[in-house]
């Protein structure tokens, strides 16, 4: 992002304010932006807010602590500096830092324009906002040439007396750059975008991504789809991407049936070069018409797929929840002061459970790679905190010790979705499930119409069944640990050992190998028992591994051979360079990958078929 006001805009700005003050005529609420992506200052833009007149004697200015869909406080006030205020003659007026994100501006009446200078998050991530203080990065921003991710909450901020009027936006950028986002341009121009808001929460619910242009544009029913894609070398291009976003995004509507909240998405897909400092948080965040998606480019085209599948489909998601149905703690959010809703259960773990239901009833996975994903998400539910009551943890998400279970919304959050779906299934034979109840849902509440918090559950029981009340109030409002078996039963599925593939790197989070300090050179960790894969091909311990597939490998690119074994095949050929006692030799062979023996489920009971299928196919 650059803001630099070309000086005939500036005088019309000036003017423009300077009128608005001393007018005797009533001026409508607003607040307009202006940002200049022409020009970068030491990896910083400039920002420009005008504000219309106030007669607060004292305002503040804020950006956000928080936003919604992170669940973290990420002060990004942090990355603001020199914050100025103005009258409209120029003259500087009183301003004092209260906080990380907010600043207190006196003689506020006289107040014309704020300006300050933004840095962007990308380039300073060392974790990528996962265990770490990092701002996840598809929460954060990118100033660069040929990218600029705005986030725009990481650049606009909102004054304490206008948190509900319109916005106007104007973005100058080079003419060679294009600013994909779900909003509508409103300028013809072809370096400059204009951008409207009814208030401050819609605008930073829009991001928008600024590069070369490489999108494609379909249709899902009547919904447009954009998909942009930055890939810093081009090994990923959109058209290669969209076929298959197309398949899903196709196969999802038509799991959602009659719920339409939205006219317009655009999935944008910012892939991070790890050679540099560049984002490190790989994921996206769900807006209500758009994701934002960031991804390492090296990883490999089939990993990427089906990762992409699995990211965007939970994202896309959202356009039920909480987008149509949500508290009003998310309504009318607070970025600097959050009051979080107890309902993550449903915002993130239906969201979860319906990315990966389509997919079995759409026929794009098979029945056992379903209960293979749910079983894992049993296992990681299981080293989680399985008696703390989620709603607690919901509405205290922000806070320890609560916060460091917030990942377990994707995991128990789903299974709650999962138990709540057979159960409506089982009540009604198998003609309404979990998808029945979220349309309602959404008929009742809507886009616009927030729910209380403490009514969603009683809402939810007059919709449906008193067992489910029996089901809330016992595992996600109670200590109680899900008893998964139990509901699996009811769809004739029962425990069974399943044998789940490994990498030949990593066994979870402890290594096969090591890196020599002095060399960069990778080779098995000494002293330790190695997996087939190594011994199969006469790996031994204090084998250098030079390269794999003629692909050289140290220190420098270890990542990217993990990445690249990601997507490795029982029995694929490999051909593997090592040096040992100083020599190199070449090694062939086949890829052995390790197997694990875990609990899992499996359908034995034919008897619940036509329950099953209701669940499944219904």
């Amino acid at each position: 992002m650059k803001k630099i006001l070309i000086a005939a805009s500036f005088a019309f700005f000036m003017m423009s304010c300077k009128s608005g003050q001393t007018s005797t005529t009533a001026v409508t609420p607003e607040v307009k932006v202006n940002i200049d992506l022409n020009v970068i200052k030491d990896d910083k833009v400039m920002v420009t807010v005008l504000p219309s007149p106030t007669k607060e004697e004292t305002v503040t200015f804020n950006i956000p602590k928080t936003v919604p869909g992170t669940y973290s406080a990420d002060n990004y006030g942090k990355y603001i500096e020199n914050v100025k205020a103005y009258d409209a003659k120029g003259n500087s007026l009183p301003i004092a830092k209260m906080d990380d994100n907010t600043w207190r501006i006196s003689e506020a009446t006289k107040l014309s324009k704020v300006t300050y200078w933004v840095n962007d998050t990308y380039d300073q991530e060392t974790q990528g906002g996962i265990g770490g203080k990092d701002v996840f990065s598809p929460a954060g921003t990118n100033i660069d040439p040929d990218c600029f991710m705005v986030n725009t909450h990481g650049f606009v901020g909102y004054f304490s007396d206008k948190k509900e009027v319109p916005y106007t936006v104007t973005i100058s950028h080079s003419d060679k750059l294009f600013g994909a986002t779900s909003m509508t341009d409103l300028d013809a121009a072809a370096n400059q975008d204009t951008f409207k808001a009814s208030r401050y929460a819609e605008l930073v619910d829009h991001p928008i991504m600024y590069s070369k242009p490489d999108y494609t544009t379909f249709k899902v029913e009547d919904m447009d789809i954009l998909i942009s894609v930055y890939s810093p070398t081009g090994k990923f291009k959109a058209a290669d991407i969209t076929p298959a976003m197309e398949t899903m995004m196709k196969a999802q509507k038509k799991f959602l049936g009659p719920i339409n909240n939205t006219k317009k998405y655009a999935v944008l897909l910012y892939l991070s070069d790890l050679s540099k400092n560049d984002a490190k948080g790989f994921g996206a965040l769900e807006h209500t018409t758009s994701t934002t998606v960031v991804m390492p480019e090296m990883m490999p085209e089939q990993e990427m797929a089906e990762q992409l599948k699995d990211v965007v489909s939970h994202e896309f998601f959202h356009i039920v929840t909480p987008l149509g149905i949500h508290a009003n703690e998310i309504h009318y959010f607070d970025f600097n002061a959050p009051k979080m809703s107890k309902h993550l259960w449903m915002y993130e773990g239906v969201t979860e459970y319906f990315a990966n239901l389509f997919q079995i009833n759409q026929g794009l996975i098979s029945e056992d790679d379903f209960y293979n994903r749910m079983s894992d998400k049993i296992r990681q539910a299981s080293q989680m905190n399985d008696t703390m009551p989620f709603t607690k943890m919901s509405a205290n998400v922000l806070e320890n010790p609560y916060k460091d279970q917030y990942l377990n919304v994707y995991q128990k959050g789903a299974l709650i979705g999962m138990c709540l779906d057979i159960t409506i299934r089982e009540k009604s034979n198998g003609e309404r499930g979990i998808l029945d109840l979220m349309q309602k849902l959404n008929n009742e509440y809507g886009i616009n119409k927030p729910f209380n918090d403490e009514e969603l559950f009683d809402k939810i029981v007059s919709l449906t069944y008193p067992e489910v009340k029996t089901f809330l109030d016992t595992y996600v409002n109670g200590p109680t640990p899900i008893p998964y078996e139990e509901f699996f039963a009811k769809v004739g599925v029962t425990k069974a050992k399943t044998k789940v593939a490994g990498n030949v790197f990593l066994k979870g989070q402890t290594p096969y190998i090591t890196v020599n300090p002095n060399t960069k050179e990778i080779m098995p960790i000494p002293g330790i028992d190695l997996p087939e894969f190594y011994t199969k091909l006469g790996i031994k311990n204090g084998d250098v591994i030079a390269a794999i597939n003629g692909t050289n490998y140290n220190l420098d690119n270890i990542y990217d051979l993990i990445m690249a074994s990601q997507s490795w095949k029982d029995g694929d050929a490999i051909t593997v360079k090592i040096k040992r006692d100083g020599k190199e030799s070449e090694l062939k062979g086949k890829i052995v990958l390790p197997y694990e023996e875990v609990d899992g489920y499996q359908l034995t009971d034919k008897s619940k078929n036509a329950l099953k299928e209701a669940w499944l196919k219904g």
